[in-house]
């Protein structure tokens, strides 16, 4: 990469220096784990004449203007207008972060993101650290720079399809489950201020991707006549040293008004957030 493509960049969070003996601890790393939509954008027109130039030195002939701009960023003989891209993270519609990653290899993943055929119900999941907030120059956004260690993409229809169908669920109520895996799902993705940062959205968002189970719950509660009325995120008794926290979900039945509470408990002290008990009653204490 040479000093003008590197003048451009977004620069990369710093990483953490030793703490000297006696020195006050370096404040914690923010962590993302966010669900969302990766947009490439140009940081200037002479980038985008370049690009257009790039087109017109690849076979594009039938392809549409989508299909066009993967086929250019995906030739590597292009990669330099990969590394000098915007790489914009949308968050329900919202330009939210600047992606970077952390390996320069991992621009292979960002490529793989911009879809030939999109769908608004395209999924791309961040998992990295955030850092300072982009200079305007760069961009022309003055969102905070993440930093991404992980980038994996799907669609909503993959995702729900590939929940395991709980035993207790015949075959012929497949559908059904398919139905309310999905509605769950949108829910957490639609909840207010979601952007992936804070400890409980992370939680959120880990459970929402990576454990199956609240689906099988959530498809239990509605065979049974109960809504899922609640969800709450709260810092767990086990937290000490290390941050966790419980995932509770509250199940009123739509006769009684009878409420039913599940929860799981995550760990989301480090980037990467994992499971630290499996869901189970919740009994609220007194």
């Amino acid at each position: 990469m040479d000093q003008a493509e590197m003048a451009e960049q977004p620069s990369l969070p710093p990483q953490p220096a030793p703490v000297e003996h006696g020195a006050p601890p370096a404040a914690p790393a923010a962590f993302i784990f966010a669900l969302g939509r990766v947009e490439p954008r140009f940081p200037s027109v002479a980038l985008e004449k370049e690009f257009a130039q790039a087109t017109g030195r690849t076979d594009t002939a039938g392809l549409s203007d989508r299909q066009a701009l993967q086929a250019v960023l995906a030739d590597r003989a292009n990669r330099y207008l990969v590394r000098r891209m915007c790489w914009v993270f949308m968050i329900q519609g919202l330009e939210t972060y600047l992606l970077i990653p952390r390996d320069p290899g991992d621009f292979e993943l960002l490529i793989e993101a911009v879809r030939a055929d999109p769908r608004a119900t395209d999924i791309d999941v961040v998992i990295g650290v955030q850092g300072p907030i982009a200079r305007p120059e760069a961009c022309g956004l003055v969102v905070p720079i993440v930093a991404f260690d992980q980038l994996y993409s799907f669609d909503r229809e993959a995702l729900i399809s590939a929940i395991p169908r709980p035993e207790a669920v015949p075959e012929a109520e497949a559908a059904q489950f398919q139905t309310t895996a999905g509605d769950l799902f949108d829910r957490i993705m639609q909840m207010t201020d979601n952007a992936g940062a804070a400890d409980e959205h992370r939680a959120l968002n880990y459970l929402a991707v990576r454990y199956p189970a609240i689906y099988a719950r959530t498809a239990e509660a509605f065979g049974g006549e109960s809504s899922l009325t609640r969800v709450d995120v709260r810092p767990s008794r086990l937290s000490g040293t290390r941050k966790i926290v419980d995932v509770v979900f509250s199940f009123t039945h739509r006769r009684t008004g009878v409420t039913e509470q599940s929860f799981v408990r995550v760990d989301v002290t480090e980037e990467f957030p994992f499971l630290v008990t499996p869901l189970s009653p919740f009994y609220e204490r007194q």
